[in-house]
């Protein structure tokens, strides 16, 4: 059964453009009487769906969307769909590819959850999966910071991150956890990811979870030169996806 909510808003063009554009169901669209003219492809893109677009003053934007830069136009659409794993394992199968997922152990703040996302449909990640409690969710900022890419990468939502990291190891995908106090160098010679993979990313402050820690296969740290001995948890992902990449495009 997939999870469903009642309604989300999306603010701002790209936002909303990629909303179209994924072919998400969109019920109507508000935008200020000012921004007309700069939203000519989005009104097209809308008119062609036949969604109702209802021109207001600015003023009835920024009270439905408070805090949130609109830049003149506000969407009603659907809650964003949470898939199940197996549709995650599925996608991945038919891309004929390895199976390459992300499983984010308590991502606290949805601006990395969506700078994470974007990297996420950059390099090819199958899906992400989050779990249900501590946990930023699908929200508008995480949409806005994806910069549309909440539309294109599947999100799953487990109840249990340790019991969805056994269900991934018995269909032969390996786990590499992320963790600052790792012997073994994402960079070294002997480090492998080029195999059906699921890379952890702990949370900002602390880390990967204890449990979690123990079930992962392995585990990798990135180089660090500076004083700090940390990177924020979404460049940190980012790294590590794109070092993913590039083991596998130098097979």
């Amino acid at each position: 059964m997939t999870e469903q909510g009642e309604q989300e808003w999306v603010a701002g063009k790209h936002p909303v453009m990629e909303a179209l554009r994924s072919g998400r169901e969109i019920n109507k669209i508000w935008i200020a009487e000012q921004a007309q003219k700069s939203l000519v492809p989005i009104l097209a893109e809308a008119k062609k769906a036949g969604i109702i677009v209802q021109v207001v003053d600015k003023r009835k934007l920024d009270q439905m969307v408070e805090g949130a830069t609109h830049q003149g136009i506000v969407a009603q659409a659907a809650a964003y769909r949470y898939f199940e794993l197996d549709e995650l394992l599925e996608r991945a199968r038919e891309s004929g590819e390895m199976p390459f997922l992300i499983l984010l152990d308590e991502i606290e703040d949805p601006h990395n959850l969506g700078s994470i996302l974007r990297t996420a449909e950059c390099t090819g990640v199958h899906g992400v999966v989050i779990p249900k409690r501590r946990s930023a969710s699908l929200t508008t900022t995480v949409s806005k910071t994806s910069a549309g890419a909440v539309e294109y990468v599947p999100v799953a939502r487990v109840t249990n991150l340790a019991q969805t990291i056994d269900k991934l190891k018995e269909e032969g995908i390996w786990i590499a956890g992320a963790d600052v106090a790792a012997e073994q160098d994402v960079y070294a010679s002997s480090t492998n990811f080029d195999m059906p993979l699921a890379v952890v990313i702990g949370n900002e402050s602390k880390g990967i979870g204890r449990l979690i820690r123990e079930k992962c296969d392995f585990l990798v740290k990135l180089p660090m030169h500076g004083q700090l001995n940390s990177l924020n948890a979404s460049v940190a992902a980012g790294v590590l996806m794109y070092e993913v990449v590039r083991q596998r495009r130098s097979r």
